[in-house]
């Protein structure tokens, strides 16, 4: 499996972040099974409404590749649930 989280927005939304790419081949069994938990605890939840989006909140994007199954879950500052910010937090500890 391989999850890359994008970031994009915020105060330097014109400046281009380089997306962030985890492999669990890479990662040792223990993380890469917290990860996948991470990763479906996440797609479960359900998204919040964004309606009020704030100013300059940040947008992340973590799509996850398993095979020939891709799923992309997006968030931002202004509307996160808990799992997707553990996800995120987990993931950005191991880049």
């Amino acid at each position: 499996m391989k999850v890359t989280l994008e970031s994009y927005g915020g105060l330097a939304a014109a400046v281009r972040r380089r997306p962030g790419v985890l492999d669990t081949a890479a990662l040792p069994e223990n993380e890469a099974a917290e990860l996948t938990q991470l990763v479906a605890a996440a797609a479960a939840m359900p998204v919040e409404d964004q309606a009020d989006r704030a100013r300059d909140a940040m947008t992340y994007t973590i799509t996850v590749q398993d095979d020939d199954h891709a799923t992309v879950l997006e968030q931002s500052d202004a509307a996160m649930s808990p799992a997707f910010a553990a996800l995120l937090t987990w993931v950005r500890k191991h880049l």
